[in-house]
């Protein structure tokens, strides 16, 4: 056995006898009592519902953590904000990941995913009809380091174009007004942005998602020695969040709300989008972390993938019987 897999799995052994045996119902807390735990949502977007479910449900209470959800402007935010412990996990795609560890800005792991497909598309401005219009022109990002910042810098190159042939520009999450309006020649959306502009009848230059390739897109980031000090914790995390990843009663009501969407048509497209895409048991697929590994490391980073994902949480609750348990009571579909 190679040495990490063996690390991984001395890993969630411990876990497994660490812990008490979970319940379904969780356990009794006072307010008091409940462990902080501060997740920071990079994007607004659908990938992030799983936690938003299992928040509304009371999930997290039920699994002795008191969440509180902090708002981030993109992925360049991830090493310093977890390192600090200015929040204890990020949703954030690996990308990001990489780029903090090769940078020196943050040791990070990913301890799970919430979509392991590039779920996004790339949009032209009205005025922009064909790869040879961008040259010269803002190509729109949410932040350095992102997944919108990586999806750009792959869809230049399948249209035979580099950075360097545009202004790679930051300018917030929101970016389907500025495409829009014609204030940026290109950017890449998702959900539910994705849907509302193929709904403008924006031209999708460049459609990922279509193509569904392998990518850990949405990952669940937190710091290296954060791991190592309080796997037990993170492990209540992902019970609550797996367990809000199953429910269904009044999702699409809990993704209007949070994403302040009106448009039934919108709100059913990005749903959808979200079960079909997402791993209900939040386990990392290694073939799309070994996609970013090869297209986003610098050469002088390393390229380990166990330097950037951690499996041994998944890994022990699937060992101990949580997630065979999760599937007899929400069925697998």
């Amino acid at each position: 056995m190679k040495t990490g897999a063996f690390i991984r799995a001395a890993r969630a052994a411990i876990i497994v006898l660490s812990l008490p045996l979970f319940s379904l119902g969780g356990f009794e807390a006072n307010a008091a009592d409940l462990i902080p735990f501060r997740v920071g949502e990079a994007a607004p977007a659908n990938t992030f519902l799983a936690i938003w479910m299992a928040q509304a449900a009371g999930f997290y209470e039920a699994q002795g953590l008191r969440l509180e959800i902090v708002h981030m402007a993109g992925g360049s935010e991830s090493g310093p904000a977890l390192k600090a412990g200015r929040v204890h996990l990020i949703h954030v795609g690996m990308s990001s990941v990489v780029r903090a560890n090769a940078s020196g800005a943050g040791d990070l792991r990913c301890i799970g995913s919430l979509s392991n497909v590039i779920r996004s598309t790339m949009f032209t401005a009205p005025n922009v009809k064909a790869a040879a219009d961008l040259k010269g022109g803002i190509i729109g990002i949410s932040s350095a380091g992102s997944e919108s910042d990586s999806a750009a810098t792959l869809a230049l190159r399948r249209l035979g174009l580099t950075r360097q042939d545009v202004i790679v520009k930051e300018i917030g999450v929101d970016r389907l007004p500025a495409v829009r309006d014609g204030l940026v020649a290109a950017t890449v959306l998702g959900e539910p942005q994705r849907s509302e502009a193929f709904a403008l009848g924006l031209n999708p230059i460049l459609d990922f998602y279509a193509e569904r390739i392998p990518w850990l897109y949405s990952g669940l980031t937190v710091d290296h020695g954060y791991l190592r000090d309080h796997p037990d914790t993170l492990v209540r995390f992902l019970r609550a969040t797996i367990e809000g990843n199953y429910l269904e009663k009044r999702a699409k009501d809990v993704l209007a709300r949070e994403l302040k969407l009106s448009d039934p048509k919108i709100i059913d497209a990005s749903y959808a989008n979200f079960r079909a895409e997402t791993p209900r048991n939040a386990e990392i697929d290694r073939a799309g972390a070994e996609n970013i590994l090869a297209a986003v490391a610098p050469r002088n980073a390393s390229h380990n993938l166990d330097d950037y994902i951690d499996t041994s949480l998944t890994d022990g609750l699937r060992a101990e019987g949580f997630i065979d348990a999760m599937e007899k009571k929400y069925g697998r579909n």
